[in-house]
């Protein structure tokens, strides 16, 4: 019987794979995490979660979406984990391991391990992120690893939240799962003197998948927000683990601002609301006032601000601002030039053209914006086209603005920004 997720009746096999893919993007960090724990190689984990998806893409058309699809391939996995650790001649260490003391010949209690798998599942996401940023890795890896185990991540998508190309992403991946297998990497938390040295990578990490989770790079949804609650979930578990850690609460805090637009970001159709368009009065006072007192104790904890905490305090200023036009932009980009002085970034360098542009004007937002063209990162960047096309309309550079709009257009895979680009395009009078 189906569950919860429509089957459309004029193509039931390509529906299915799509409530397939996803039900794997919500449970793909729970189900790799749970394994890691009884396999304790998080590289088999993620086969063992991959083998229940390829199982569930031959079943589900057949059988129908069940009614818990996340439980249904936890199970599905478990079972394969069993019989690996059958295989393996290591059911007895396993089951010690999980508290059982068995007498020799006693018959398995496979229930035990359902509990020992649905325990403590914060924990173990929680393990997972830290074994994927162990120092073992390049930051890059780390980085790559955690997108794929926590946020379900294809590797396409993984190579364009990095804007590399997508063999790179694919090497990083298969190099690092080798690495942490050949270097016997343990599934656990570090201790509290190992802490700091991973945290960078691990914040890093969890602020790429929200950003997947605000702005999908590819597809037909303009947002994912199961990602974006991850994200902050992760966030504030970290939060409680390291108080005393100041970018910790500015990630949180950025991340807390910029969810509180979610419900505003989309029209009544569901199609996609730009930030300057958006009904400030649907944005969540709940989250913006979290935000803010995080973003105050990230402020109290350090001298100096790091990179979450600054983009958090530009995101206040949108926060604050009751209208568009209350927004002060003149504070923005100054937050942006400390931001790009102290953390270069050509993303950073976009995003300070932008607030230039509107602070002074934009002639001055595109005399930053155009050297950016030569920047190789942002050669497929369709954002960097999008800006230098509104700035060039605002200019009434027409003609030049409508080509950087079709250009954006081109290079986004989202299918919802395609239609954004393309609407500012067929919008720009002739010059």
């Amino acid at each position: 019987m189906v569950g919860s997720v429509a089957v459309t009746a004029t193509d039931p096999t390509r529906a299915t794979h799509r409530a397939v893919e996803a039900v794997w993007r919500i449970e793909a960090g729970r189900l790799i995490a749970g394994l890691a724990r009884l396999v304790r190689d998080v590289g088999q984990a993620e086969e063992l979660a991959q083998d229940a998806l390829v199982i569930a893409l031959e079943q589900w058309p057949r059988d129908g979406v069940p009614e818990r699809p996340g439980a249904w391939l936890m199970a599905t996995a478990k079972h394969r984990a069993v019989d690996l650790l059958r295989r393996q001649s290591r059911y007895q260490e396993k089951v010690a391991e999980i508290g059982r003391d068995l007498e020799v010949g006693q018959a398995w209690a496979e229930p035990d391990l359902d509990d020992a798998l649905d325990d403590h599942i914060g924990d173990d996401l929680l393990r997972l992120i830290f074994t994927a940023c162990h120092p073992v890795l390049s930051p890059e890896s780390r980085v790559a690893l955690t997108l794929r185990f926590l946020g379900g991540l294809s590797t396409d998508e993984i190579a364009r939240a990095f804007l590399i190309p997508e063999p790179t992403a694919a090497q990083r991946l298969v190099r690092a799962k080798r690495t942490l297998a050949a270097r016997k990497v343990e599934f656990e938390l570090p201790a509290p003197a190992e802490l700091a040295e991973r945290l960078d990578s691990v914040l890093e990490a969890i602020f790429l998948i929200f950003n997947e989770g605000y702005a999908a790079s590819a597809g037909e949804d303009w947002m994912r927000p199961a990602l974006c609650e991850e994200a902050l979930r992760l966030g504030r578990i970290l939060a409680g683990l390291t108080p005393q850690q100041a970018e910790v609460h500015g990630l949180v805090a950025l991340m807390e601002i910029q969810a509180s637009r979610t419900y505003a970001r989309s029209g009544p159709d569901g199609e996609p609301v730009l930030l300057m368009d958006q009904d400030r009065r649907r944005w969540d006072r709940l989250l913006i006032r979290r935000g803010l007192q995080a973003l105050q104790r990230a402020e109290s904890l350090a001298d100096m601000p790091g990179p979450y905490t600054l983009q958090a305090a530009i995101a206040a200023c949108h926060a604050r601002a009751a209208t568009p036009e209350d927004t002060d932009w003149a504070l923005i980009a100054a937050l942006y030039q400390v931001l790009v002085h102290r953390w270069p970034s050509p993303v950073a360098q976009l995003n300070r053209a932008v607030a230039v542009g509107m602070a002074d004007g934009p002639a001055a937002g595109l005399a930053i914006a155009d050297p950016l063209t030569l920047e190789p990162a942002l050669a497929s960047y369709p954002m960097l086209a999008a800006v230098r096309g509104d700035l060039l309309a605002r200019l009434g550079r027409n003609d030049e603005a409508r080509r950087q709009f079709q250009r954006a257009a081109e290079l986004t895979r989202n299918q919802q920004e395609q239609a954004i680009f393309r609407n500012r395009a067929d919008r720009i009078p002739p010059a």
